[in-house]
């Protein structure tokens, strides 16, 4: 396959009687991506046709494509051949897309430099395009995740969550996933004992080695599982936080695995979820303070938190109002990339038009706080608890889920196995999701209807937006005379303890009010009130707290 540099001209069009140009279509757009211009003539374009439009254009490379019979396919690269050379064209670069048997016929025909099927991977194409930084002709892609998504975009990069109960079997999953080519990003999930107590062997449970991840023990564990990525399409590695020691524990993970973000709650992680002893104040002011960490070293951050609060059924103008405080408080600390991480399909019942609604509100507040030295990534994934215990139904949710997904047009899309509602994925569960993904999106970058315009979806994402300032308003008045009462630890945490943020599955937990109630209504999650079940709006929320 020969290398050449970004740019030039690129003629594009279907042969003989193909009308299919989902594939055409979508090369052109990543060639438009690199710096190309492009032109698609249409489908069913006759040879006359194609040799008279590259006489008057001179392209510098003509993509052509056919998905029917092979049989036939061969004769027109016959005379196709024949046309170019009789026309003085025969030095053009033909490059060809379609089905496998079409394009044996094509390799066989010797007239195109670059043959693509159905198998080939966005970055093999990438590659012949002449994109920086791809692996393909045995070269490291970029190993920086901003670099990574620049080269990439329009196509998300795809990260998936992994890690296996052996550090051996996690090692051997790494190398398979990585030969296969096609994750950007393993997601390494540690074990319990990992996360709570790395740096402290004498608090770990033996019995429970292994449960809920990988049993990391230490940087040397974590360099293995490195090299073992360092192989097919070198995917970058991260890992998620720990619970406790949380600086030592970063300090670790940037050594050993050249951590390529870093995931940090901010009201999370503590007594407020029973993942660690830490009290609410405490773990926000170490948290913003591992942000700030991360931001000195110039490691992009995710902060995870709205999320967690759909997961406990909170009603979903505390998740919007959460994204803003979770970006606010990253901008604040001076991180400059900053992943806004959106969880679709949760709380369970959330329709597709309404989780959109939501989706999109988080953004317009968050894009808020956008500047020079503040970028928002958009990471987008599927619910957890969305999935069917049914692996083959779990399919389809998968697949539905990234199409709705895109209709935000994100950077990352964290894959979420299919069979996350039956076990952790292996490697070849995590290759099976990720190429269901890979195929909604090929699909979804040719086209999709505008989601973001529906009615129903514009008047809900107006309405979070506006009850979500109130929120954040009664938050401020929490410290009127505060110089940002929204970045205060102690504000936060009095936000929480007095309900201003509350879920109903926090009921009970000394670290918060947890007195909120909420129903699905309409495809929403809405708070309502006690008495009548009925949804209340957020400023009749608030005043029944007094504020």
């Amino acid at each position: 396959m020969s290398e050449r540099q970004p740019g030039g001209f690129i003629l594009g069009a279907t042969m003989g009687d193909c009308v299919h140009v989902a594939g055409i279509l979508g090369f052109l757009r990543l060639a438009e991506a690199q710096g190309y211009r492009t032109h698609f003539m249409g489908t069913r374009t006759s040879t006359e046709e194609l040799i008279e439009a590259a006489l008057e254009s001179d392209p510098d490379i003509i993509a052509l494509s056919y998905r029917l019979s092979p049989e036939v396919a061969g004769a027109l690269f016959s005379d196709l051949a024949r046309e170019l050379s009789e026309a003085g064209l025969g030095d053009k670069k033909l490059v060809f897309g379609g089905t496998s048997p079409v394009c044996a016929e094509a390799e066989d025909s010797g007239l195109f430099e670059a043959v693509f099927d159905g198998g080939s991977t966005v970055d093999e194409i990438l590659a012949y395009l002449g994109a920086e930084g791809t692996d393909a002709a045995d070269e490291m892609p970029p190993q920086s995740l901003i670099e990574r998504i620049r080269m990439r975009y329009p196509h998300p990069l795809l990260r998936h969550h992994y890690g296996r109960p052996t550090l051996a079997e996690t090692e051997a999953g790494i190398a398979r996933i990585a030969d296969a080519r096609i994750l950007d990003v393993i997601s390494l999930g540690p074990d319990q004992n990992a996360q709570a107590a790395f740096f402290r062997p004498e608090e770990q449970d033996p019995r429970q080695d292994g449960a809920g991840g990988v049993p990391i023990r230490s940087p040397k564990d974590l360099r293995r599982l490195r090299d073992a990525a360092r192989r097919g399409n070198h995917p970058l590695l991260r890992c998620y936080s720990g619970t406790r020691d949380v600086e030592r524990f970063a300090e670790v993970l940037l050594e050993s695995i050249e951590n390529a973000w870093a995931a940090i709650p901010l009201f999370w992680y503590n007594v407020l979820d029973g993942r660690g002893p830490r009290e609410v104040e405490v773990s926000i002011r170490e948290s913003r303070e591992l942000m700030r960490w991360h931001a000195e070293r110039g490691v992009p951050v995710e902060v995870n938190d709205p999320h967690h609060w759909s997961l406990r059924d909170a009603p979903d103008v505390v998740a919007v109002a959460a994204a803003y405080l979770a970006a606010l408080n990253a901008r604040q600390v001076g991180v400059g990339d900053y992943i806004a991480q959106l969880m679709f399909n949760t709380p369970p019942g959330t329709s597709f038009a309404m989780d959109l609604a939501k989706m999109l509100a988080k953004l317009d507040l968050v894009r808020e706080l956008e500047r020079p030295d503040f970028r928002v990534w958009k990471q987008v994934r599927t619910g957890l608890f969305s999935f069917p215990a049914d692996l083959d139904m779990a399919k389809g949710q998968l697949a539905a889920s990234t199409v709705i997904q895109m209709a935000v047009q994100p950077h990352i899309v964290h894959v979420v196995g299919y069979t996350e509602a039956d076990h952790a994925a292996n490697a070849d569960e995590v290759i099976e999701s990720t190429k269901i993904v890979r195929q909604v999106i090929k699909e979804s970058l040719v086209g999709l209807p505008d989601m973001t315009a529906d009615p129903s979806v514009a008047e809900r994402r107006a309405e979070l937006v506006a009850e979500a300032r109130v929120l954040l308003d009664a938050i401020r008045s929490l410290d009127p005379l505060g110089e940002d009462p929204l970045t205060d630890p102690t504000v936060l945490a009095r936000a929480v303890k007095l309900g201003l943020l509350d879920a109903p599955q926090l009921a009970g937990n000394p670290a918060a009010a947890g007195e909120i109630q909420t129903r699905m209504i309409d495809g929403c999650c809405r708070a309502v009130d006690p008495d009548t079940g009925r949804p209340i709006d957020e400023g009749r929320r608030l005043r029944t707290l007094g504020y």
